[in-house]
């Protein structure tokens, strides 16, 4: 038997992951447990909905984990019985699997032009503030000395206060993208030396964590992007997708962040070298979708290869992904001190201050560096405009856009003076 048979009279009011999962536990023959869902309505999520849809299902329980106004939505655990219900309710818009993500990792700046935009046009990401979207920052010297660059902290796991990292990944993407080299006397420095850094933790010490916390998290930086001063999310993390973005509550969210005006950088994944491997949410149609190079330590382009865990598209719905590759493979960042990833990999140290890690996770915020230094010559860019102007200017590798996207970021065209306004092929956004 495919399902119950309930299944297929409200197959539409469940996206794919969702019908997967009830028919396992169907099969497996335990109806009583628990799905942790997110429940969009129809119209705007308000007391009385809730109420109503409360009565609907009688006595079953249906307990509000998360609130989710930026897609109409609440995050819940179900029972089976309680799922049959609420499809039966005339309110509801969707029923989505709260699915889990995960840190981007397979367990530099130089070579993408970043070191000579930076001497030559003093482009260091100055006034230009990056949510690190992951599992906290660490305060290391290199984001904190002469000046404290981390802005703004938000914890969604443990509802700290103080900026930590207990996994250790995010602190490593946060230098990745705007650590100034302190300690290492400029060697392992970011793209974007004098961006800020606001730290919004979503995954656990074991780098994962619900789409309903992501999507919180996401929902929050929306809610400050003016106070905060933000422009770029970046976001190492992702999971295998089986579905449409338009049918995945996180892309959905990712898309109302770009519409928001803010830059999505997000990890293509490491499930390659098979194609229609990109990860949810690097497979929103706006997000700027990074796949991972090996730059072989040299500043020279040309001798860069694809990494072949890097996804590679298309993404479901046919859209070519990645967008750009950037360097991932043994890259030196910011460590934090007594975080899982430190503890379990104590050999990947490089000295007392840095780590070494790989995968698009990394690759991701050195792109979030480089579009910090882009928006800092040109503030105006909308997220379209930035994203263009980036893949316009990629280092080519002749490779397929499901392979390889544009090519390899590339910022040393900030060294001309030239608005990529002006470009009549960068269209307005």
């Amino acid at each position: 038997m495919d399902g119950p048979s309930w299944l297929q009279t409200y197959s539409a009011k469940m996206n794919r992951p969702l019908r997967n999962k009830v028919r396992h536990i169907h099969t497996r023959g335990n109806p009583s447990a628990a799905i942790r869902v997110i429940i969009q309505l129809k119209r705007r999520v308000t007391p009385a909905r809730l109420n109503t849809l409360q009565q609907h299902i009688g006595s079953l329980s249906l307990p509000i984990i998360r609130r989710l106004p930026l897609i109409r939505s609440v995050a819940s655990n179900v029972s089976m019985p309680c799922l049959e219900r609420m499809c039966s309710w005339n309110g509801i818009g969707k029923i989505y699997l709260d699915g889990i993500k995960k840190t981007s990792l397979y367990i530099a700046t130089p070579s993408i032009g970043a070191t000579a935009v930076r001497r030559k046009t003093g482009l260091t990401g100055k006034g230009i503030n990056i949510a690190v979207i992951d599992t906290g920052v660490y305060p290391h010297p290199d984001l904190t000395r002469p000046v404290n660059r981390i802005v703004a902290f938000k914890d969604w796991i443990h509802g700290r206060k103080k900026p930590y990292d207990d996994n250790g990944h995010g602190t490593h993407i946060a230098g990745d993208c705007a650590g100034n080299g302190r300690e290492s006397k400029g060697k392992y420095r970011g793209p974007a030396p004098e961006a800020g850094i606001v730290g919004v933790k979503v995954l656990d010490r074991q780098g994962s964590g619900y789409d309903s916390t992501i999507i919180k998290g996401i929902e929050w930086c929306i809610l400050h992007r003016r106070r905060l001063k933000l422009r770029i999310l970046s976001m190492s993390l992702g999971g295998p997708v089986n579905t449409v973005c338009s049918d995945d509550p996180l892309c959905q969210a990712v898309e109302k962040a770009v519409r928001a005006g803010l830059v999505a950088v997000i990890a293509a994944g490491n499930s390659g070298p098979r194609r229609r491997t990109i990860e949810s949410p690097g497979s929103a149609p706006s997000a700027i979708t990074v796949g991972a190079v090996d730059d072989h330590r040299s500043i020279r382009q040309a001798d860069d290869n694809v990494m072949w865990y890097s996804s590679r598209g298309p993404a479901r719905g046919g859209r070519s992904k990645p967008d750009l590759v950037a360097p991932g493979e043994t890259i030196v960042s910011l460590r934090a001190p007594g975080s899982v990833l430190d503890r379990e990999y104590p050999y990947l140290r490089v000295g007392t201050d840095y780590f070494i890690l790989s995968g698009t996770s990394i690759s991701t915020p050195l792109v979030s560096g480089a579009a910090a230094q882009l928006l800092q010559r040109y503030p105006s860019l909308s997220p379209r405009q930035v994203k263009e102007a980036l893949k316009k200017n990629a280092f080519r590798l002749g490779l397929g856009p499901n392979i390889a996207g544009s090519g390899i970021v590339n910022v040393r065209f900030l060294l001309k003076r030239r608005n990529p306004r002006s470009k009549r092929k960068l269209s307005k956004g």
